[in-house]
């Protein structure tokens, strides 16, 4: 692999000051052992805390949005960084220290090896460390993802994703909310891009717990959906 090879690792972030140094240092410690170029780009959500002190002190370059304005501009603003700044691939990650760094490293491996424009960390090819509860949840909305845009996925939520450059220049969704993340696989399908999957660590810690969806949230999330196919089909 070329040590020219760029990657931008963007994390969106919201209220994650007590972890967010520490999640930015452990990927930063594992990109150096690659052999690849990177930075890290948190996106701070408009957060009410300490986000953007502990990431800066963390190594990482902060964009502060002025208000709260979603996961899914979160990480359209992170990406939309990595387009404009030429990388060659971009990888979203959870800030709640939810993945492993070398699962990120390793679905950029994958993706740059086999040619992949998205590439989805699942968490359910391997569902251990999961509570049932989140797996009938991302079963669930993996389901409502096939059955309005046709993408069979067996993690359509998970925030680990590793983006080619080709998608970087094309891939844009509409929704705002957690909703993009299937609203994104079916852009991504609508323009062709090379969907693939590979199984990745569920690593759930009380303050993850604390701070992720809870599957009454996925009813809005369905809702939103059907909102947006039904808006398309008549558009």
């Amino acid at each position: 692999m070329s040590k020219g090879l760029n990657v931008c690792v963007v994390i969106p972030a919201y209220n994650e000051g007590p972890v967010i140094r520490h999640v930015v240092e452990g990927i930063a410690s594992t990109m150096k052992q690659s052999r690849f170029d990177y930075m890290i780009v948190v996106v701070n959500d408009g957060s009410s805390d300490d986000t953007t002190t502990q990431a800066v002190a963390g190594g990482a370059k902060v964009i502060d949005h002025i208000l709260n304005s979603g996961a899914g501009s979160a990480t359209a603003t992170g990406l939309s960084y990595a387009n404009q700044n030429n990388f060659d691939y971009a990888v979203t990650m959870d800030a709640d220290d939810q993945h492993l760094p070398k699962d990120v490293l390793r679905g950029v491996k994958i993706a740059h090896k086999n040619d992949t424009d998205l590439l989805i960390g699942s968490r359910l090819l391997d569902s251990n460390g999961m509570s049932r509860v989140k797996v009938l949840g991302n079963k669930g909305l993996s389901f409502i993802t096939y059955a309005l845009f046709g993408i069979n996925v067996t993690d359509s939520q998970s925030g680990l994703r590793v983006f080619s450059k080709n998608a970087l220049e094309n891939l844009r969704w509409k929704t705002s909310g957690y909703e993009f993340c299937s609203e994104m696989l079916w852009r991504a399908k609508q323009i062709h891009l090379n969907i693939a999957e590979y199984p990745i660590s569920a690593i759930y810690t009380e303050y993850s717990k604390a701070k992720g969806q809870n599957n009454w949230n996925a009813v809005n999330i369905v809702k939103s959906l059907v909102r947006r196919r039904i808006i398309e089909v008549f558009e």
